[in-house]
């Protein structure tokens, strides 16, 4: 027996749209949750069109064999740092014309493969054996409307595909649960004697993962009480007198208490280093995650809330390394002090939906432009009072040894600078000006 997909009503009517247009192929993404029981899919994405694509014609209609393999999964990579907790990229879909549905399958498959490689390349943490391995694979006929369902076993390259069931409902998302948390962070990551600038991004990723480490260990307080992790979420609320249980506009507020040693039993080995500078992160941190509210259990809801602290402060550290690499000044010496800003975090709401996508800006983004990259990333129109400024205060010091290697740094730069023309065509990174900030992350640069 297949899988079971429920799917958000309002994504039949957007997949229909493009199925009004009986000769293009829409390539997008199926964004969604997880569950032992069922998968939930609340929003479908078409990949953005190129700009060449937009300003030489405007009738022009793709073909299957005009799609970017590379375009699809940049966009789901860069549309994963826009879930909070408990979303993920569930699959792709294809809108094309029945001649090609034989060519269909084997593009859907591929792709399906290629953007999950994408994704994963960048998590700071791993599925466990218990959950769904499996993203879907949808083909929409644009002359028939009918829906091929397919799933693809990602721990299995070769994996055949299995059919699956597609049904719509509707308000799908109106009344899943929410968690909440600021978690703050401390994290000291010391630099060799021999790292150089080119290497920060290395040294700080290898840093958060030790740190992600702790999270993943950390105690977990849901409205001040330690609950088992196999009870339900909901267990304990009070119900209707038609047996319902009340759902709370209010999220979960989440207490997250850090281990301050290891257990005893733990045999422990220190490494010796010689360092000449590091990198200290410090602060507070907003974090949101959502679950279904078809029974979800504890231990559902306390992972969605980990993996979205872990996202978040990793996407942010990702983000301002690639807006160095756009704006650094090639002349910059390795030892000069300088000040950097962590974007903050940006909530926006989803029409029928009680779930927010975020994004994260720096200090001189205005509302207009995150308007557009939220309407360039996930095709459509988020107005200026949906979006939500989480209030953070952080600081970060980096204390970078010295670096003689001036050519071989500016090699890495101009290569790295190339690799992310696709993120500028998309309109995802964009080059700031960066200054200091009362609040935010802070990059502090010296040497000892």
């Amino acid at each position: 027996m297949g899988r079971s997909y429920f799917v958000e009503e309002a994504v039949r009517q957007y997949l229909s749209d493009f199925s009004t247009k009986p000769k293009a192929c829409v390539t997008g993404l199926l964004i969604g949750q997880c569950s032992p029981q069922r998968d939930y899919v609340i929003l479908a994405i078409r990949t953005p069109p190129r700009e060449e694509q937009n300003e030489s014609n405007k009738n022009y209609h793709p073909k299957l064999a005009d799609i970017d393999e590379e375009w699809v999964t940049g966009h789901a990579s860069q549309l994963s740092r826009m879930l909070p907790g408990g979303l993920l990229v569930l699959g792709v879909f294809i809108v094309a014309a029945p001649e090609l549905a034989k060519d269909i399958q084997n593009a859907l498959r591929k792709l399906v493969f290629s953007v999950e490689k994408s994704i994963g390349k960048k998590r700071l943490w791993n599925f466990t054996e218990e959950e769904v391995s499996d993203r879907v694979a949808l083909h929409l006929c644009s002359a028939t409307k009918k829906i091929l369902c397919r799933t693809y076993d990602m721990q299995d390259p070769k994996s055949s595909a299995k059919p699956a069931d597609w049904k719509y409902q509707s308000g799908l998302s109106a009344f899943w649960l929410s968690l909440e948390c600021t978690i703050n962070v401390n994290i000291h990551i010391p630099l060799s004697a021999t790292s150089v600038n080119y290497e920060l991004e290395k040294n700080t990723r290898n840093g958060l993962t030790r740190w992600a480490k702790q999270i993943e260990e950390g105690v977990f307080l849901i409205n001040g009480q330690a609950k088992d992790d196999d009870a339900e979420l909901l267990e304990g609320q009070k119900k209707t007198s038609r047996g319902n249980i009340q759902h709370s506009i209010q999220p979960f507020d989440v207490k997250v208490l850090m281990q301050l040693s290891q257990s005893s039993g733990h045999r422990s080995t220190a490494t010796v280093q010689v360092c000449s500078g590091s990198i200290n992160l410090k602060g507070a941190v907003k974090c949101k995650a959502y679950i279904h509210n078809n029974k979800p259990k504890v231990k559902d809801a306390i992972q969605a809330l980990k993996r979205d602290i872990i996202n978040t402060l990793s996407d942010r550290c990702e983000i301002l390394f690639e807006d160095l690499l756009i704006n650094e000044a090639p002349e910059k010496k390795n030892s000069e002090r300088e000040y950097h800003a962590l974007p903050h975090r940006v909530f926006a709401s989803i029409a029928g939906s009680n779930v927010m996508l975020c994004d994260y800006k720096f200090g001189d983004e205005t509302a207009g432009e995150i308007q557009e990259r939220f309407f360039e990333m996930l095709d459509q129109v988020v107005h200026g009072e949906a979006i939500h400024i989480a209030e953070e205060i952080n600081i970060v010091d980096i204390n970078p040894p010295v670096d003689n290697t001036d050519d071989t740094q500016q090699m890495q730069l101009t290569k790295a600078t190339l690799l992310l023309k696709f993120q500028q065509n998309m309109g995802v990174v964009i080059a700031a000006a960066v200054a200091i900030f009362a609040v935010a992350f802070s990059f502090n640069y010296f040497s000892d």
